[in-house]
C-alpha cells in the first residue's frame, strides 16, 4: 500500500482555501498548472510510499503511540510559496508549528522502528500541495495571492494514516484518490 501520514484540515478550512484556489484558476497562464483537490488537501507529516500489507500493524501502533504524545494544538491556512522552479505551488501554515514538526518527526520516527525505509531526513516544511507543473513555470503571481491569504484556525485533534491510490486509467487530469485508513486522536485521552 501507498501511505503517508498526515493532517487533514477540517471541511469548512477546505472550502475556505476552495476559494482561494478559484481566484488562482483565473489567473493567466493557470491551465498550465495541474490543480490538485479539494478532498485530497493535507499536510503530510511522513511519506512512506510502498509499505508492505504485513508492516502496516506495527507502523499503526506506533503511529498511535506518537499521537497519544503529541498534544492537540492550533493551526491554520496561510501563505504559501513553491517548490523547485514553479513545479509545485502550496499553500503555507501559521500557528503552532513548532507542535506541527514534532508530530511530523514522530511520524517518520514511527514507521523507522516499523521497518520503513524512509531514506534521509529532511527538516519539515508544512504545505499543503495546490497545483503541480511538469514544466518550470513562473508562479509569482500565484504565490502572491496566497501571501495574502490567512485562514481561520483550527485545532489540530488527530494524526491520519492516508492510503494513496494513483491514477491508472491513463485519463488527462486523473487524480490520485486518498483515503484515510486510521485516525488517532492526539494526547493522551486520543
Amino acid at each position: 500500500m501507498r501511505l503517508f501520514a498526515a493532517v487533514l484540515p477540517p471541511a469548512d478550512v477546505v472550502e475556505e482555501l476552495g476559494l482561494v484556489a478559484g481566484e488562482l484558476k483565473s489567473l493567466a497562464g493557470a491551465d498550465r498548472l495541474r490543480w490538485t483537490q479539494p478532498p485530497g488537501w493535507h499536510f503530510t507529516l511522513a511519506f512512506y510510499g510502498e509499505v508492505e500489507e504485513d508492516v502496516v500493524p506495527e507502523l499503526s501502533r506506533r503511529l498511535e503511540r506518537a499521537a497519544e504524545r503529541s498534544e492537540p494544538f492550533r493551526l491554520a491556512v496561510r501563505g504559501g510559496g513553491k517548490f523547485g522552479r514553479g513545479r509545485a505551488l502550496w499553500a503555507g501554515a501559521e500557528g503552532d508549528l513548532g507542535a506541527l514538526r514534532m508530530l511530523a518527526d514522530r511520524a517518520e520516527a514511527a514507521a523507522r522502528k516499523a521497518g520503513v525505509p524512509m531514506g534521509e531526513h529532511r527538516r519539515y516544511t508544512p504545505h499543503l500541495t495546490v497545483a503541480r507543473s511538469r514544466e518550470d513555470l513562473d508562479v509569482r503571481p500565484y504565490v502572491a495571492v496566497l501571501d495574502a491569504f490567512a485562514g481561520r484556525s483550527w485545532t489540530v485533534s488527530d494524526l491520519a494514516l492516508v492510503r494513496s491510490r494513483l491514477p491508472a486509467s491513463g485519463v488527462a487530469g486523473e487524480q490520485p484518490r486518498y483515503e484515510a485508513v486510521a485516525r488517532w486522536g492526539l494526547g493522551a485521552g486520543g
